[in-house]
């Protein structure tokens, strides 16, 4: 693997004419650590090939941080007569949940998990003609060596974190997608559910290239989660240091606009208190307002806990049906 350097691949060097925005999302990445950086644009390496129903499975290696290999899986619609389709199609990064599932990792993407409605992503993104990539995180799938706690201690020796690190290979998968010869670049989308779903709108905040983000069931909001006694529901996994002297939840969200935003909660999920959700709701609408772009915010609530109900799926089918053929 590479030799690790100080300088940061998603970090600009230069500071000196850049928007508040940019410098917001400069001083986000400072937040997660000593970050890796690969010298080398990522690559991948084709484990093998199935042919699915409705898509296409390849199993790759990604080589994204330089520290290890990043299992992945990456679909593409199958095409009725086995005839390629000319163009290059849409895409969805695809983050998995956390859930104590440690071993299930990217599998998600392809098996669905109880919490979610059916039939599993993958499946949704055959029918509707939409590629999608799903990595590993550390610490779960073939990645799961040492527990999310020994990952967090080890990495805070380091000088890193471990939100730090699956922020950066999320980047750095995002960097992978977007250079792939059969993917439109301007017409990728990110969605995730629970840890997936913070990974879904921190990773669109942090890149522009996500044109489309979508998170479920995690859109929480940070102090209303600390009145509330809620910290310990959440992983060690999504804690920064000093994030609260400079970001709360609605300005990391505020930077993904004007670009669609399209969120799901349940408002008896303990993970999400209401009180949060309202306040993140207003001031989301106030920036897309703002932005002269109120239509591109949009955030649906339903009587339920910590999951995806059919409605919900029904939704996100829409908006991505509609998103992918624009």
């Amino acid at each position: 693997m590479g030799d690790m350097t100080e300088v940061n691949h998603h970090r600009p060097a230069a500071v000196a004419r850049r928007s508040p925005r940019e410098l917001a999302r400069a001083r986000l990445l400072d937040l997660l650590g000593d970050l890796p950086t690969e010298s080398e644009p990522p690559s991948a390496r084709l484990v093998n090939r199935e042919e699915r129903k409705l898509y296409t499975l390849d199993r790759l290696v990604l080589r994204l941080n330089g520290i290890e290999e990043v299992p992945a899986f990456f679909i593409s619609p199958s095409v009725r007569g086995g005839v390629s389709a000319p163009g290059k199609r849409p895409a969805l990064l695809y983050f998995h949940s956390h859930g104590h599932h440690y071993d299930l990792g990217k599998r998600e993407l392809t098996d669905g998990v109880e919490y979610m409605a059916n039939p599993p992503y993958a499946e949704v993104c055959g029918q509707l003609g939409i590629c999608a990539l799903v990595i590993d995180q550390w610490g779960f799938g073939e990645r799961h060596r040492e527990t999310e706690s020994e990952l967090f201690k080890r990495f805070l020796w380091e000088g890193r974190l471990l939100w730090g690190m699956m922020i950066y290979d999320s980047l750095r998968a995002l960097d992978y997608l977007a250079a792939r010869d059969d993917i439109d670049s301007a017409r990728i989308a990110s969605l995730g559910m629970s840890m997936g779903s913070t990974l879904s709108w921190w990773t669109a905040a942090l890149d522009e290239r996500i044109a489309f983000c979508v998170d479920l069931c995690c859109l929480t909001d940070y102090q209303s989660l600390i009145a509330e006694g809620g910290l310990d529901l959440h992983g060690l996994y999504y804690y920064v240091p000093r994030l609260l002297k400079y970001f709360t939840t609605s300005s990391i969200n505020a930077l993904i606009a004007p670009r669609p935003h399209l969120s799901l909660q349940g408002d008896n999920d303990a993970l999400t208190p209401r009180a949060g959700i309202d306040a993140v709701d207003a001031e989301l609408k106030r920036v897309y307002e703002t932005e002269k772009a109120p239509a591109n915010w949009s955030l649906h609530r339903f009587p339920c806990g910590h999951q995806e109900l059919p409605e919900m799926r029904k939704i996100i089918v829409d908006r991505l049906a509609a998103w992918a053929t624009r």
